[in-house]
């Protein structure tokens, strides 16, 4: 089957410039219908992987700018795969969310969605380094706007912190990207950024180190994890909940992937040289992230601190440095998507059925008489804690594997992340839809409409539950060394 990667990632950028010429009304149903092409292309890729190869498929190689060195390179492998079938699927399912309410300048807001989806597309599909960085800095622009103009009542200052943070991360990637094109080209060789390019031409251990170190900000900024995560409160407080569904279970993601195609493949001997580093962050994430989301009563950080849990985890996996960490990682990454968008949708939901709030002491009661709201509200539960059976069990698993494996002091403490993540998970379910009713709490079930957004993605969850290996034999050729990309062997 021949699909070509450039019609999938611009689909939402046209959407949504066409959607700036139709009635305001329509807006909201053009940029639906962009998401979901994007979803059924994503499928179809799915559908056409060979997962028998390590090697890109479907790519798109054209020299950009000559001069620089710069291709435009696209390609899919095990890596991205399902990175992009996830941003396809809540991409749409947000897209129908959002559509649910009304918004002052909808066009603008339903562009601003289309550009942060093509970027993210861009990053994950990207196969030269150059043009990773572009899509990379470009995917947080919108959601600079979707905050700053229709964000809560301190966007302003959530937007500040937002940009600051980021803009140094971004900053240092651009440096560490060119040194590492410049460095690579020494000698003999011709300038190029495309990441086959560079894997032939290793830089120096010196060089690897202070290189990697910048892509590592860079990429745990925008996770974000401890201790650069200072952005994350007032950012998460103020998105609104379409918006900050997608930047938690794709963003986020798009940064963790950063270290499994750029740094893992480019700098091996800073990967070596940094891992206990790494893992040492992955770990205080993990504790840190868990702490918080038990003590805050704020519905909207409870998810916020998790996730900060749930990237440690993942960057736990990536740099244990063998197989069954890398695969528990790229597994992890695509079930926390799958089950943190519908988390927040279900805190929108309490919060409409609560007079507005989302503290978690002004909602509960309500699971006798939502019976279906709470019994998927219970299903995204045992999937956040990783419940034997659900969707996060086989990538936390594979994850303590790789790392046991690898540093077991590390994966002894870490294993600990998975009783606190019980402890916050369970916390907000029985705090939320048992206890005592709250006072301004309307008990009713779930809609027809809100259905529509919610059941289709339980359905996900419940599936990679039942069957992880087909994600897992798509990405185990690339992980085990397929391809120059990353060669990571099982550890015996």
């Amino acid at each position: 089957m021949k699909l070509d990667l450039s019609i999938m990632l611009f689909i939402p950028l046209a959407f949504g410039v066409i959607g700036l010429f139709v009635p305001e009304r329509a807006a909201a149903k053009v940029a639906l219908l962009s998401t979901f092409l994007v979803a059924a292309y994503a499928v179809l890729y799915v559908v056409d992987f060979n997962s028998s190869s390590g090697a890109l498929q479907h790519v798109t190689d054209e020299t950009w700018i000559a001069e620089l060195g710069i291709h435009y390179k696209l390609g899919l492998d095990g890596l991205n795969l399902f990175l992009v079938l996830l941003t396809g699927i809540l991409w749409f399912a947000c897209t129908l969310w959002a559509g649910f309410q009304e918004w002052e300048k909808p066009r603008y807001f339903y562009l601003h969605l289309g550009i942060a989806e093509t970027a993210v597309l861009g990053a994950l599909l990207a196969q030269d380094l150059a043009l990773f960085v572009v899509f990379f800095d470009l995917m947080l622009v919108p959601f600079f706007f979707l905050t700053g103009i229709w964000g809560g009542a301190k966007r302003v200052q959530a937007t500040m912190k937002l940009v600051i943070y980021t803009l140094v991360g971004s900053l240092l990637m651009l440096t560490a990207a060119v040194a590492t094109g410049v460095l690579a080209a020494a000698g003999s060789a011709d300038l190029s950024f495309a990441f086959s390019d560079l894997a032939q031409h290793p830089l120096a251990s010196s060089s690897q180190e202070w290189i990697f170190l910048f892509f590592a900000a860079a990429f745990l900024v925008k996770m974000p994890a401890f201790p650069l995560h200072g952005w994350m409160p007032d950012g998460y407080r103020n998105m609104p909940l379409p918006v900050l569904a997608l930047f938690s279970a794709v963003l986020s993601k798009v940064a963790a992937y950063g270290f499994l195609r750029i740094c893992l493949p480019l700098f091996p001997d800073a990967t070596q040289h940094f891992q206990t580093l790494m893992l040492l962050l992955a770990l205080a994430s993990i504790i840190y992230g868990s702490a918080m989301a038990f003590t805050t009563t704020e519905a909207r950080l409870v998810l916020g601190y998790s996730s900060v849990a749930q990237l440690g985890f993942i960057t736990l996996g990536i740099f244990a440095l063998n197989s069954q960490g890398a695969q528990g990682a790229i597994l992890q990454a695509f079930n926390h998507g799958l089950v943190v968008a519908p988390a927040f949708f279900i805190v929108a939901l309490l919060a409409d059925r609560s007079g507005g709030s989302e503290d978690i002491r002004d909602m509960g009661g309500i699971a006798t008489r939502a019976p279906v709201l709470a019994t998927l509200f219970l299903i995204v539960t045992f999937a956040t804690l990783a419940m034997p059976g659900s969707s996060n069990f086989a990538g936390e698993f594979l994850i303590l594997l790789g790392v046991f494996q690898s540093k077991i002091a590390i994966a002894i403490i870490a294993s600990t992340g998975v009783v606190l993540a019980a402890v916050y998970a369970l916390r907000l379910f029985i705090v939320t839809m048992h206890n005592r009713t709250g006072p301004r709490v309307e008990s009713r079930e779930l809609g027809v409409r809100d259905g529509l957004v919610l059941v289709p993605l339980v359905l996900a969850i419940l599936a990679i539950a039942l069957y992880p290996q087909f994600a897992l034999k798509r990405s185990e050729p690339t992980v085990t060394g397929g391809t120059p990309t990353l060669a990571l062997k099982a550890t015996p």
